[in-house]
């Protein structure tokens, strides 16, 4: 029996006793955690889902860094404190695009035509893979914030400025996962989910403050990267990792990532039960 089968197999019996035919709130977490072990033990077997959360931080810190650091800021020193808190907003949305992929992988192999005929809630498969994803946010915002260090950063908000750039971090990525869980179950394919995404990736990354000033931009791009939810929490985590600062910005970024949920949380669901 492959390992995929044999995690599938262990998450139904888990399921089998949790199953009503109304499923209660008890029942929907017990429901959500099955399928957040079964996204665990999937991630276990596969190593290579990890690339994007373990090497790319390493990779594009050290790159950025080093790259624009004199041209932007005069030296590398002087640009960490910006390109870190870029590089965090930068990874989490990598790793969260890849949520999408994986759903939608599963659902062409046939995974979820075991869960379809059972009275299970229908949340519960969205939810725990986005559960079991916030260790990989927390592996990659780790990473980015060691490698910062050993570069030479000094975050001036000290261990409970760092600690909550950290946590807003894994927060808005485990938020902005929920527009790609939307496109894994609204596209053909797990390439037109890939696809989809890195067109939304791209602009929000990279049209934001991640990497430069906003005011070093034209008028009319600087207007939109104010608006942008990535800039948001990119000017939170700056002010909680670099000043220590609880500013309107924290306030912002949160008000952002929770208004991405309440949208996009509930058509996932209600575009995945049309699916299944």
């Amino acid at each position: 029996m492959s390992t995929s089968l044999l995690a599938d197999h262990e998450t139904t019996e888990v399921l089998d006793r949790t199953i009503i035919t109304r499923p209660s709130l008890r029942d929907t977490i017990d429901q959500s955690l099955a399928m957040a072990w079964r996204a665990l033990k999937k991630m276990r077997r596969n190593p290579e889902q990890w690339f994007d959360v373990t090497l790319q931080p390493l990779l594009f810190t050290a790159m950025f860094a080093y790259i624009f650091g004199g041209a932007i800021s005069g030296s590398v020193e002087d640009y960490l404190p910006i390109v870190i808190t870029g590089i965090l907003a930068q990874t989490a949305l990598t790793a969260c695009m890849a949520t999408g992929i994986q759903l939608r992988e599963d659902m062409d192999k046939g995974v979820f035509d075991r869960f379809k005929s059972l009275p299970i809630a229908r949340i519960a498969p969205l939810v725990g893979p986005a559960l079991a994803d916030l260790i990989r946010y927390a592996t990659a915002a780790t990473l980015t914030i060691l490698t910062g260090l050993l570069m030479g950063y000094r975050p001036g908000g000290g261990f409970v400025g760092v600690l909550g750039g950290w946590l807003l971090t894994v927060f808005a990525g485990w938020s902005l996962a929920w527009i790609f869980t939307y496109f894994g179950t609204r596209a053909r394919s797990a390439q037109a989910v890939q696809g989809i995404s890195m067109m939304v990736m791209f602009p929000l990354t990279f049209l934001s403050n991640a990497f430069v000033p906003s005011s070093t931009l034209p008028g009319w791009l600087e207007a939109f990267v104010k608006v942008n939810p990535v800039s948001l929490v990119i000017s939170a985590v700056r002010d909680l990792m670099n000043d220590g600062a609880l500013t309107a910005n924290v306030g912002w970024a949160l008000l952002g990532c929770g208004i991405v949920v309440a949208i996009f949380l509930p058509l996932s669901v209600r575009s995945y039960s049309r699916k299944m």
